[in-house]
């Protein structure tokens, strides 16, 4: 079982006010929030081990405390297919950030199993000063900024008030189908919310935690990309 007080806690003594990729993993699978398989090649020499683990189509992202907008650096390829193309993107990856910030702190790079298409949503939650523990839920990927559909919560939170979230959303249409698309599965989506909830509200040391995407589906749902801001 994996001890969340403690991963936060480590991060704090040594600095950071974010949890690494796969430290942010670890916790959300702790709450049963469905995460992709993944592993920290922390070498080269480390990315075959690593490769082993996680299922094919691979996602290689660059790990470091220094660097926000990973894809911006060059920090991230998708698609790969074996374990020469995760060699190569290693590689590449590696050669982009020292040459784009040559000064950024290299943790490693996160081997990550690619979920397939779904509809982008995003989750979030974060601890404001007045209302404490606040949820959110909306459309995630480039919809977050172009369409700004999202719902919030604030402490206390159910099941029921998750799911009620859902249909709060001026685009709530789509989670249930529309113009050929799948419903998605809405119990699933509750379920991740509700996580984000008791997360905040059982570790006062997490202070913002943003899911986007989580990608959902007709059945089940993976979050795609995380951050948990710690104070």
């Amino acid at each position: 079982m994996v001890d969340v007080e403690k991963i936060i806690a480590r991060a704090l003594e040594e600095g950071r006010r974010k949890l690494r990729e796969d430290e942010a993993y670890s916790v959300l699978a702790a709450y049963n929030i469905p995460v992709p398989e993944y592993c920290l090649a922390t070498s080269l020499s480390d990315l075959e081990r690593c490769a082993g683990r996680v299922r094919y189509p691979h996602v290689l992202k660059v790990v470091s405390r220094d660097i926000v907008h990973k894809s911006d650096v060059g920090g991230v390829i998708v698609g790969v297919r074996d374990l020469e193309g995760d060699i190569e993107a290693y590689k590449r990856i590696m050669d982009n950030v020292r040459r784009k910030m040559p000064e950024a702190r290299i943790e490693g790079v996160l081997v990550q199993w690619m979920v397939p298409e779904g509809l982008e949503v995003i989750v979030g939650g974060l601890r404001d000063r007045f209302f404490d523990t606040v949820v959110m839920f909306g459309l995630g990927g480039i919809f977050v900024e172009v369409l700004r559909d999202v719902s919030f919560r604030v402490a206390p939170l159910t099941m029921d008030d998750a799911l009620e979230m859902l249909d709060d959303i001026k685009a709530r249409k789509v989670l249930y189908g529309v113009r050929g698309m799948p419903p998605r599965d809405r119990e699933a989506l509750a379920r991740i919310i509700y996580g984000v909830y008791r997360l905040l509200e059982e570790n006062r040391n997490i202070k913002e935690i943003d899911l986007n995407p989580v990608m959902s589906y007709e059945r089940g749902a993976y979050v795609a990309d995380a951050r948990i801001i710690i104070g």
